[in-house]
């Protein structure tokens, strides 16, 4: 993983303290290893991750191993990202996007 992604949260407390406690807007990639589109989106959620260090943090979380938090936040299908501000989902969108159209999607919360 490139240097932009803090690292993939492994549990709920984890989800808790850096996800619902940043003080940044936060994006966060649900994902599974064997799904085809979030192998294809991964390298762009770590791209603009990069390009966006100190205006937003960048977590993902695997449902495999985090079926709970997937469930919490209503997670039907992957990858499905969830934007995150001041400890609330703000905005919510499946699908592996293009590195501009999640660019356009962040900008709209940046402080």
């Amino acid at each position: 993983m490139t240097k932009g992604v803090e690292m993939e949260i492994k549990n709920s407390q984890e989800f808790k303290d850096k996800v619902l406690g940043a003080s940044l807007p936060v994006l966060v990639d649900f994902f599974a290893t064997w799904c085809g589109p979030c192998r294809i989106y991964g390298p762009v959620v770590e791209k603009v991750a990069e390009s966006m260090s100190g205006k937003f943090d960048v977590y993902k979380v695997n449902v495999d191993e985090n079926s709970q938090l997937a469930s919490e936040y209503g997670v039907r299908s992957i990858p499905t990202s969830i934007i995150f501000k001041n400890g609330s989902p703000v905005e919510s969108f499946s699908g592996a996007l293009s590195e501009d159209m999640l660019l356009n999607k962040l900008d709209k919360f940046m402080d």
